[in-house]
């Protein structure tokens, strides 16, 4: 990692781009009360863009927080054929963070159960989180720490609107269904083209995520297209997407778990407001006639 080749200017933008992602990842961990007095946070590196600018960020946060915490990184190598395996060690023995290589060899169990020309991510991300769920529990993590950023989230949301016939996400916070495990994704609020940014001038050393030999996961791929599109004629798309996210009203929905339609009671106890707009008003229907107002107060003609 280097900045000093830059130039002034290039510092100073750097310098901006920095101060944004620790502000809003900052932001994001006061809105969820993700990292409290005593965490030890496990750091899940994956060796992208995403998990290095986390670690970066969080490693940055710690030097000025309120708050002690640690942080240990972690990564699991499956196996792939032609992983790298001495980039991380190498990056995270210069860094000086404490850190942890799980080696589990789920790309054979993944080739041995999933048949031929299948996709194996499904498979492959069950075998990947239930490792990292139980090697937290053994090194006594209180918080799991995921890459994904704000364009994850969203991209996600449309995924399972589109693909998975529901109105979910990936939270900020997550208790695993079990209850033995808290996740956190720190960059929440961040966008990806700024993370792309602060890793290509850090210059972090990139791993390729397509080791397994897996084809690229089409679904996921039209709808980052298609938000990039919205974007391009809309500005601000996603922020608004991921806005709206943040303000859900049950009620204007249709989910009968999440909100009782079915014991919805007129209440016309209290005096009941003007409606905007509505002096003057003339109205007919059928055979009644409600012809203008005496001091306030309708005349029905009803007529014969």
């Amino acid at each position: 990692m280097t900045t000093t080749n830059l130039t002034g200017s290039e510092k100073y933008s750097f310098n901006k781009l920095q101060k944004k992602l620790r502000r809003l990842t900052g932001r994001a961990i006061e809105d969820f009360n993700m990292i409290e007095n005593g965490d030890r946070v496990m750091v899940c590196l994956s060796g992208g863009k995403d998990s290095y600018t986390m670690l970066h960020i969080l490693m940055s946060l710690q030097k000025s927080a309120p708050i002690h915490f640690e942080l240990i990184a972690v990564n699991l190598d499956q196996k792939q054929p032609g992983f790298p395996e001495h980039i991380l060690p190498d990056y995270l023995d210069g860094l000086g963070v404490p850190y942890h290589i799980i080696n589990r060899d789920t790309y054979s169990v993944v080739k041995e159960k999933v048949p031929e020309g299948k996709t194996t991510c499904g498979l492959c991300s069950r075998l990947r989180r239930g490792t990292l769920y139980a090697f937290a529990e053994d090194i006594g993590a209180t918080k799991i720490a995921l890459g994904h950023h704000k364009d994850d989230i969203v991209e996600t949301m449309f995924l399972n609107m589109f693909y998975g016939s529901r109105l979910s996400a990936m939270p900020p916070k997550l208790r695993s269904d079990d209850g033995r495990n808290i996740v956190i994704r720190p960059l929440a609020y961040c966008r990806e083209k700024d993370i792309t940014r602060f890793s290509e001038q850090l210059e972090f050393p990139i791993i390729p995520c397509n080791l397994c030999g897996s084809q690229e996961n089409l679904q996921r791929q039209n709808i980052k297209a298609m938000l990039s599109e919205w974007e391009r004629k809309h500005p601000s798309r996603i922020e608004s997407i991921f806005t709206a996210m943040q303000n859900i009203a049950p009620s204007q929905m249709a989910d009968t778990e999440l909100f009782d339609f079915k014991n919805l009671e007129l209440d016309r106890s209290g005096e009941r407001k003007d409606y905007e707009h509505a002096d003057n008003q003339t109205i007919f229907s059928g055979n009644i006639n409600i012809l203008e107002k005496d001091n306030g107060v309708q005349v029905i003609n009803f007529k014969p």
